[in-house]
């Protein structure tokens, strides 16, 4: 198989392997793993909104993703988001109410499958695009760590646990 045809398909599976899971083997988290949508449906609005120790909040992590996704989408759609991005937005929202939190992860859903629709069809990557997509792969990994580390609701299975999972 050739590299063009290898790289859309690594970054398809590393990315839903942070958003679903990772299947059979992972690459990126531990099997049986949930990945990350499944780990913010679990948390309630309470624990998203929480700042433990003043450090930004689980909700805050996830507008930031949201923008971030929807730029990139945005861009692959043709537009020219980036020199209006006001990346400091969502860290100035760091609670939410219930409603609004289930807006919130159902937004980064329908974000993430978008991007991973842009991943699997788009074919004429340049020194500009294949950077962003390989960089949001690796800034999703970075938040959900980030995310894990302030809510221990959201952790996925230690490296002992994910030992016994047969798939």
């Amino acid at each position: 198989m050739l590299l063009t045809e290898l790289l859309p398909q690594a970054m398809r599976t590393l990315l839903s392997e942070l958003t679903r899971g990772p299947g059979n083997a992972g690459f990126m988290l531990n099997r049986g793993d949930r990945g990350m949508i499944a780990a913010l449906g679990s948390l309630s609005a309470v624990e998203a909104g929480a700042r433990p120790n003043g450090r930004s909040s689980v909700a805050a992590h996830v507008r930031h993703l949201v923008y971030g996704l929807g730029l990139l989408n945005r861009a692959a759609a043709g537009e020219d988001p980036w020199s209006s991005a006001d990346w400091a937005e969502a860290w100035r929202h760091q609670q939410v109410n219930d409603a609004e939190w289930r807006a919130l992860v159902a937004e980064f859903e329908r974000l993430t499958a978008q991007w991973l629709e842009v991943l699997s069809t788009k074919r004429d990557w340049d020194e500009t695009t294949l950077p962003e997509a390989i960089g949001s792969i690796a800034h999703l990994a970075y938040h959900l760590g980030a995310i894990r580390q302030i809510v221990t609701a959201a952790a996925g299975p230690s490296a002992d646990d994910a030992k016994g999972v047969t798939s």
